[in-house]
Parts: structure tokens; sequence; C-alpha cells
């Protein structure tokens, strides 16, 4: 029997693969119609995302296969939709975020706010926690976590080793017990050598036969309690170097835990923050651009950011409340250095400026990507800030959006292939005198190539398939028709409860297929019930990214679980709190200043679609 187990566990991804579409098979045998059709290559889809029994980008394909096959959608208008703009939004944030690793403009950064903040317990945790999300703001959340690990790691270590260096220092015996103790033992050293070679030849050798002298006797005394006196002392001072061995090892240990968390979880929050942060993010503007073609471009860089920046912000900073309670505690003098000595820190702040003298000074090829990205984001606020017109309007956009975020990153980021990394030199000359060679370009193809995680466009093009297969089938419209009895829920619970769903599902599945999954049967819904899309979108959009729980989750948390020996229930109790603090802030913030920017209270003119099957 156990045999039989193993073996179908090691089979289990084959027998998934076979059995899934098998047992789903009824569904459109005995319901005919387009939605049961479309039903089951959802369903089929979002049983193989979850199990992962094969690549999550070749799930992607199926309806590429499935749509055709069962007269939902014709092959070239399933795909086409496997690249669209937001795809090209992706891939320039990919390619500017894959330019900043390379050249080690990320690493500059983060050492430069390390050395900024201080080596303080709790600044520490602020300033790996700020950093490591501003870095994800633009670049993966996989990569930044994996960049700034090693060095809280190193950081901690050294502050444990000058902790010990400094305990040695202050409880080492002082000169005056060290030579006490010289002295007890050159006693009983001199005492003994009197016991056997006595100094005097006139002292009578048959004395100690009758018992000795008296002064022999007292000394003996003297020194047996001078020895009973020395060895309990020297067994105090070891037990209690070890207590203070163990009790500094706990704190530490327990700190390094709390700064992995502090790390991964940042990841994850600041990857919200931005419109290429995330993958789900990019997910939901293809989404409201595929499922509502005349919303007028309401999500964009500017308006994401506007909405979702002061979110993060508040989040991580719930998010560093609870950790320091959890691992730090709130004992201001200790964990924020409070009239401690400066001398423990010196050691620790010298390994992150060691680390930064490393890089040496910022050469041409990082000045160049640095100008370039600060070029994008700034291009990326500019275009249609809202408030007046952008520059794509003015010049551009005067009767259609020609131009959008997509184009600007493409741009931008095709820079990238056309300048030297080196500052190039007339008449130049290599070592051995001939003409010297032309320099690199700040990113060739093979870096790209190696980099660039294709599988993610394939997955963004399946959800936009999927979208695209449930709206001509007339799928959307019977979700939505089957979802309006919840219009009796308050519209706030029933965001509330929806995040909490979503936040649970993406702790055992990717955030990418958890987004793709949802977001057309929320639209559905929201249309049914005449709310506004984007407000139940929005929120579990972000609440996608709330993997806090489970090492498995999400890279981030994987990377934090093998460099922090941390257990799982460490990392469960944690983000357990994280989730419901997360799911808060963004309800709260869609309440509030969410409403304000997109006009959440109103039921938008471009979200009443009517769609025929």
């Amino acid at each position: 029997m156990a045999g039989f187990l193993t073996w179908l566990w090691r089979y289990r991804n084959y027998i998934v693969i076979v059995l899934t579409p098998l047992l789903l098979l009824p569904l459109p045998l005995i319901i005919p119609t387009t939605e049961a059709k479309c039903g089951f290559v959802i369903i089929l889809m979002a049983l193989y995302w979850c199990t992962e029994c094969i690549p999550l980008a070749v799930t992607a394909l199926l309806p590429v296969i499935l749509f055709p096959m069962m007269g939902i959608m014709e092959s070239g208008e399933v795909c086409i939709q496997y690249l669209k703009d937001s795809n090209m939004l992706f891939v320039g944030g990919l390619l500017v975020a894959i330019a900043v690793e390379h050249w080690n403009l990320h690493k500059r950064i983060a050492l430069q706010v390390l050395l900024i903040v201080g080596v303080k317990p709790s600044l520490l945790m602020i300033g790996f926690m700020s950093t490591t999300a501003f870095l994800s703001m633009w670049i993966s959340n996989t990569a930044s976590t994996a960049m700034m690990l090693p060095i809280a790691n190193a950081v901690l270590q050294q502050l444990c080793e000058t902790e010990a260096n400094a305990e040695e220092r202050d409880y080492s015996p002082t000169n005056d017990g060290q030579d006490n103790d010289a002295f007890d033992m050159g006693d009983v050293k001199e005492s003994h050598d009197m016991e056997l070679k006595p100094k005097d030849s006139s002292i009578d050798m048959d004395a100690d036969k009758d018992g000795g002298s008296t002064d022999m006797k007292k000394m003996k005394e003297n020194v047996s309690s001078r020895v009973s006196f020395v060895l309990p002392e020297v067994c105090d001072t070891t037990s209690e170097t070890e207590q203070r061995r163990l009790k500094r090892e706990q704190k530490y240990a327990k700190l390094t835990k709390g700064m992995s968390l502090s790390v991964c979880y940042a990841a994850s929050i600041g990857g919200t923050a931005t419109l290429t942060g995330t993958t789900p993010n990019v997910i939901l503007k293809g989404q409201i651009d595929e499922l509502f073609p005349g919303n007028g471009g309401i999500i964009n860089f500017a308006s994401w950011f506007g909405f979702s920046f002061p979110n993060m912000v508040l989040m991580l900073a719930l998010s560093w409340l609870w950790l320091q309670f959890m691992f730090l505690g709130f004992n201001l003098r200790k964990s924020f250095g409070c009239g401690t000595k400066k001398d423990n820190d010196r050691e620790a702040f010298q390994v992150i400026k060691d680390e930064y003298k490393k890089l040496g000074r910022m050469s041409f090829a990082e000045a160049c990507v640095l100008v370039i990205f600060t070029l994008l984001v700034l291009l990326w606020f500019t275009r249609e800030p809202g408030f007046i017109p952008g520059w794509a309007t003015v010049l551009f956009n005067k009767d259609k959006p020609y131009v959008t975020d997509g184009t600007v990153a493409i741009l931008m980021s095709s820079l990238f292939f056309c300048i030297p990394s080196n500052l190039p030199r007339c008449c130049g000359k290599s070592k051995d005198g001939a003409p010297a060679e032309a320099p690199s370009p700040l990113l060739s193809w093979d870096i790209v190539h190696e980099k660039m995680p294709w599988n993610i466009l394939l997955l963004l093009g399946g959800g936009f398939a999927l979208a695209h297969g449930s709206e001509k089938s007339g799928l959307s419209v019977w979700l939505g028709e089957s979802l309006i009895p919840l219009q009796n829920i308050p519209p706030f619970a029933i965001s509330i409860l929806l995040c909490l769903l979503v936040a649970m599902f993406t702790e055992c599945s990717s955030n990418t297929a958890t987004t793709t999954l949802f977001l057309p049967i929320l639209a559905s819904m929201a249309t049914a019930i005449k709310i506004h899309p984007l407000y139940v979108m929005l929120p579990c959009t972000i609440s996608a990214s709330l993997a806090f729980m489970l090492p498995v989750a999400t890279p981030p948390n994987a990377i934090a679980f093998s460099y922090g020996n941390l257990k799982v229930m460490d990392m469960a109790k944690a983000g357990f709190i994280l989730n419901f603090v997360g799911v808060i802030t963004i309800n709260i913030a869609i309440n509030t200043w969410g409403v304000a920017m997109f006009q959440l209270n109103t039921f938008p003119s471009w979200a009443n679609v009517t769609t025929t099957p």
C-alpha cells in the first residue's frame, strides 16, 4: 500500500493532466452552449494553474487550442490577444530593470540609503524595508529580495560580533582581580613546593611522621581555603559568559528572522506602488482595456501611482510596526539606540561602507542607465497626468490615444541598445597600439535573452485570451446575471470579502494566475450590480500581492525562508496578521482618496456594456 501511494505521489502531475479534463468533460457535453464550453476551459486552466502539473506558461496557451476547437473564437482572434499594448509596457519595464541590475545601479542606491539610515535595529529595519520597497517599484521583487538579504545578513553578523567583543571587554576581570588571582595561585604553588622541598635543612625530617609542625598545618589550611575560594569564582564567571553568549545569539537569531521577513514583505508591498512593479498590476490595465474599451485610459502610470503609492507607504509603515512588535519589542532605548554606546555600531556601519567603496565611482554606463531611468519615469508621469493636458495629449493624442505608456517604455528601453557602455574616445588605441574597438552597448540581446522572464508574457496573453473568450461566449453576461443578488450587500462589504478571498487564494497559487482568473469574474459582477468596476477590481488586484504566510506563496518568501533560519510557523504568524492589515489598508484607500480619484461612487457609462453571445 505504501509503495502504491508513493507511486501515486510521484506520478501525480501526469494523473492530474489526464484525469482533470475527463472529469470536467460532462459539462460541455450535457450543456452544449458556448458559455459552458468557455467555463470548461476556464475551470481546466484554473486547476492546472493551481496544481502546476504543467508549466504556467504552457497552461496559458490552452485557449489557442481549445477556443477554436470548441467554436468559441477563431484562431486568429485568439492569437492576437497574446501581444497587446500592456505586454509592450511590461517588456519595456523589464528591459529597464535588466539594465539597472546589469550595471549594479540598484546596489549603489541600496547601500547609499543604508549609509544614511544607520545601523540601529529599528532604523536598520526601516532602512532595509524602504530600500527594498523602492527597488521593487522598478525591478522584480525577486531580484530586490535576493540583493538585499545578503547585505542584511552581513550587517547583522557584524553587529553580533561587535557586541560579543564589547561584552568581552566589559566583563573581563580588572587588573586588581588579575593580580589577586595570580597571587592566590602563586601561594598554592609556593606552599606545594614548601611541602615537597623544604628550604631549611635544619628542620627535623622526622617531624612529619609525628604529625608535623603547627606552622605547616596552618599553611595547608590557608592554601585549601584559597583554592576553595578561587575555583567557584572561575566557574561562576564561565557560566555567566555562556549565558550572555546564548542570550546574545537568541537575540540576533530573532532579529535575523525579523529582518529577513521585513525584506521579503517589503518587496511584495513595494511592487504594488507602480504599474510595472508586479505582473497583476499590468494584468488589471490589460483587462480593463479589453473588457471596457471606452474607459478613456482610466488606468495609466500616473493614476496608478497616485492611488497606490500612498497605500504602499501606509502598508509598509504598519508592517514595520507589526514586525517591530514581534521581533524587537517597543523598547525605544534598545531599538533606536537612544543613550547606548556608539562604538558597537561602528564596525557594522563599516561593513556597509566597505561594500559601497567596492563599487567605486559611478561609471559612465551607470550614469546613462540612471538618466534613461529618470527620463522614463518623468515621461510616464507627464504623459497624461489628469489635472492638466500631458505632452502626449498636446503632441500626438489629439483625436485618438496614439501614444500610450507602452510606447514610452519601448522608446526609452530601446536606447539601451544604442548608447555605448563607455565614453567613446577619438583615435583611441588599445594596449598593443592597434585602434581600439568600439565599446559594447549598455545592453546586448544575449543579456536580455538570459534575464527576461518570457513566460510572464505568455501568462499575460493567456489572461487576455480568457477575458476575451468569456466576453465572446456570453459567459461574462451569465456570471453577471447570477451575481445580481449581491446588490443587497453593501459595496464596501463586498470589497472586503473579495479581497480576503483573493489574499487567501494567492497563498497557494501564483499571483498572476489568481489575478487572471478573478478579474473577468469581478468585472461581470460589477456591471451586473451596477458598481464601478474599479471599486472591486483595483483592491483585489493589490490583494493578489499579499502573499505573506507561506514560503511557497511567492519567490521573495522562498528566498527569505532559505536565508533567515525561519520556520513555516514564523512566517505564518507574521503573515496572517499582515494579510488582514493589507486588506484593511487597501479598503481604506479605495473608500477615501480612491473614490475622489476615480469617481468610484458612480457607475460609469463606459462600464454599461451589453454583450450578446
